[in-house]
């Protein structure tokens, strides 16, 4: 099995190395200090007490590697428009596209029955250019668990996690699906299948619209932010918002909200992604994970006030420090 994992940076490089120690045929694409490192010395992976280092093919260059049986995209979501036409390369008449990548995926309204069929997202696929480049007929939904990072170029550590769950968009077992579902399995991760793969990626997405921004206009941790009466209350009532949107598009919840802000609290005294980006000086991920779920807020006729609101704020924020370039 040929698997190409298109951003091979902390969550791409574990899931590659399992893959790897699994018997796939993996390329990793990457770029920069840990691109070099992975090809002088190989991927050094510690995860649960132990240190493996491996020696895959790496490049910058997907038409180095040729067309894939599967390609996992672990970028974030505003890198992909930028790398849609690299992706493209890799793909052979029927590899498909594994995106792990938070927030409303451009593929969302992709086969789902409704009013709002094969609609598209302007937050995240601004003028429809990625669902033309990569056509959502190859997408397998997928949501990914595990935290990892880059301590240096060519490292990673695992910190926590190894659940991935996959799902077609139309909610089908496919052979495709399960195959890939199999080898992960076989590579030591839980990789259950979902007919419903929406529904869970709105549990994920909860949490993250909320949270993520909060973090960066405040500076706050997930502990803070979920156990501060005033801070959670507004966390909250942006979860309330969320959820009447994805119920209105027939998503189901199968956790409560106050269950859901309980788990981020267990999480401790942890800095979101986005936090940790601004601090970086890095792009943020604003647009996938609160400016398209209020842009189907607006798409379902739900008033999300303090959704909005926070947007605005966070916008302007991440303007000011350079962290959110004009589209």
């Amino acid at each position: 099995m040929r698997i190409a994992i298109f951003g091979a940076g902390a969550i791409g490089g574990f899931l590659g190395v399992k893959l790897l120690q699994a018997g796939a045929d993996v390329t990793f694409i990457a770029r920069g200090a840990h691109l070099e490192a992975m090809r002088a010395q190989g991927v050094t992976l510690r995860s649960g007490g132990e240190t493996v280092t491996v020696h895959p093919r790496c490049t910058s260059e997907p038409a180095e590697a040729g067309p894939q049986d599967y390609v996992f995209v672990t970028l974030k979501a505003h890198s992909l428009p930028v790398a849609a036409p690299q992706i493209a390369q890799l793909l052979g008449a029927e590899t498909a596209l594994v995106t792990g990548i938070n927030g409303v995926p451009y593929w969302y309204f992709y086969g789902l029955d409704g009013p709002y069929r094969d609609r598209r997202v302007e937050s995240v696929d601004p003028g429809g250019k990625l669902w033309e480049l990569l056509p959502p007929s190859r997408v397998i939904g997928s949501v990914v668990y595990p935290a990892a990072e880059v301590v240096e170029p060519g490292v990673i550590t695992h910190l926590d996690g190894d659940r991935i769950t996959l799902g077609e968009p139309d909610g089908s077992k496919s052979p495709r699906v399960q195959a890939l579902s199999k080898v992960m399995i076989q590579a030591g991760l839980k990789a259950p299948v979902r007919p419903r793969i929406r529904d869970e990626l709105w549990v994920k997405l909860w949490g993250n619209l909320a949270f993520n921004p909060l973090s960066a206009l405040t500076g706050a941790t997930l502990e803070r932010l979920a156990t501060e009466s005033d801070l959670r209350a507004v966390a909250r009532t942006m979860m309330v918002e969320a959820q009447a949107v994805a119920e209105a598009l027939g998503v189901r919840f199968l956790i409560g909200l106050d269950q859901r802000i309980q788990g981020t609290a267990e999480v401790g005294a942890h800095k979101t992604s986005m936090l940790q980006d601004l601090e970086r000086g890095r792009p943020m991920e604003i647009d996938a994970l609160l400016g398209a779920v209020v842009e189907l807020g607006q798409l379902v006729g739900r008033p999300m006030p303090a959704c909005e609101l926070v947007l605005a704020l966070v916008r302007e924020r991440a303007r000011q420090a350079g962290c959110y370039p004009s589209r």
